[in-house]
């Protein structure tokens, strides 16, 4: 089975990403997200090990959606104090940064949960061989999947953290093509968000020089 720890750290990375954040971009106190992201994990982790999968899935998507919700919020309010001045550069400049770290692991937390209907069934088949996202290993011939050593492979999280990087810097998936059409409108989501605080990044930038 595939291992849900890398999923986890991504999860509490986040809380703590948004926990840096100046308390005038979070909708609670600065320790809100963590908190709930702790609060759910435990159930998680613990109806993952009891074969509740259903369970399982739907507190991961709660979970997602609170650390969803908790970002755009601190975007949409950074946009507009940056619009009215409220916050000095160097507030700005970190808060962006933060925001574009927690882009990337909200985004390949999404992808790694619902891709092929999520790690759950990933792991029931023998091989990864359709999903979302055409990853290299599935576009090569038994043959070479046998001398490759990746006959049985499937997407681990990583895979999808470095899918959601690639769309955060490139603003494309690079070497992985989008199938689903809710996967292309998620990347471009992304691309948007990541766009979004890079174009603020440089600004505030260029004023400072």
């Amino acid at each position: 089975m595939e291992p849900r720890w890398p999923a986890a750290v991504a999860l509490l990375a986040i809380g703590g990403l948004q926990a840096a954040l100046p308390e005038p971009f979070n909708f609670g106190p600065y320790w809100l997200v963590l908190a709930v992201v702790l609060v759910l994990l435990g159930p998680a982790i613990l109806t993952h090990r009891a074969g509740r999968h259903r369970l399982n899935q739907a507190i991961g998507y709660a979970i997602l959606a609170v650390v969803t919700s908790a970002m755009i919020f601190s975007l949409v309010t950074m946009v507009i104090r940056m619009a009215r001045h409220e916050d000095k550069p160097e507030v700005l400049l970190r808060s962006a940064a933060v925001l574009w770290g927690t882009n990337i692991l909200v985004f390949a937390s999404w992808y790694w949960r619902l891709d092929a209907g999520g790690p759950h069934r990933r792991g029931l088949k023998a091989a990864h061989t359709y999903g979302a996202f055409l990853f290299p290993q599935m576009t090569l011939d038994p043959k070479a999947r046998k001398a490759a050593g990746c006959e049985d492979w499937r997407p681990g999280f990583v895979d999808y953290l470095f899918l959601a990087f690639n769309s955060s810097t490139a603003f494309s998936p690079t070497d992985v093509p989008v199938l689903s059409r809710w996967a292309k409108l998620m990347m471009m989501l992304q691309s948007l968000i990541s766009l979004s605080t890079l174009a603020l990044l440089a600004a505030r930038a260029v004023n400072i020089l």
